[in-house]
């Protein structure tokens, strides 16, 4: 699946069947479940895990909880918007 068709899938009613939790939290963030997005989150515990987890922090604001996560992730807390990180997530883990 392409980033494209991806998101064509967000005027769904639910995901599509054939993803990742991580891109499955990524689905939920973008329909506006933040709470749902990061429980999936934090239940994988890898580095994938810890990326989207910090994107997640980032998003809601809480800048010192996603440096965490970003350090555990050996990722560093990108100067670009929300929007642009979120494809980049996507991208890499479709």
């Amino acid at each position: 699946m392409k980033l494209q068709d991806f998101k064509s899938t967000l005027t769904q009613d639910s995901p599509p069947g054939e993803i990742s939790s991580l891109v499955k939290a990524l689905w939920l963030d973008a329909r506006g479940d933040w709470s749902k997005a990061h429980d999936l989150a934090q239940e994988v515990n890898t580095k994938d895990g810890s990326w989207v987890h910090d994107y997640l922090h980032r998003k809601e604001g809480d800048k010192f909880n996603a440096q965490y996560w970003y350090n555990r992730a050996n990722k560093t807390m990108p100067a670009y918007s929300l929007e642009q990180e979120w494809e980049e997530i996507v991208i890499e883990l479709l």
